[in-house]
């Protein structure tokens, strides 16, 4: 399953030349995460009240395009692999069919000590379960 949240480059993100900055991709990420994970019935909020965090162990970008200035974005998110103690999160910006950037995060899950933990068993399957084509 593959999450798709429209985003418009706000002013703000953009460099003295009207360009996104590359500093936002992994901002937009995050919110293509949060809301995937919604779709899924499985709320960020929740993730933490059973008592661990899905820490960010490694984060990559491809840019393909410049996205601009009120350009309307779509982001698609999805879970590429749901193994017993880490994520590993997909993620494509497109601007209409136009590839912008392509990226991927990896999460390990930590309980509230931030030591390695286990993801429940019911987490990682349905996440798992959301990460299928």
């Amino acid at each position: 399953m593959k999450s798709r949240t429209e985003l418009r480059v706000r002013y703000a993100e953009t460099d003295a030349m009207g360009v996104a900055h590359h500093a936002v991709y992994p901002v937009w990420f995050e919110v293509g995460r949060g809301d995937l994970m919604r779709t899924l019935g499985l709320p960020y909020t929740e993730v933490e009240a059973r008592g661990f965090y899905l820490m960010l162990t490694d984060l990559q970008v491809g840019y393909r395009r410049a996205a601009r200035y009120d350009d309307l974005l779509t982001l698609e998110t999805q879970v590429l692999e749901a193994r017993s103690r880490t994520l590993t999160f997909g993620y494509q910006v497109l601007r209409g069919e136009e590839r912008v950037a392509l990226g991927e995060t990896r999460h390990i899950a930590t309980d509230q000590h931030y030591r390695p933990a286990s993801i429940p068993e019911d987490i990682r399957a349905l996440l798992a379960a959301g990460g299928q084509p």
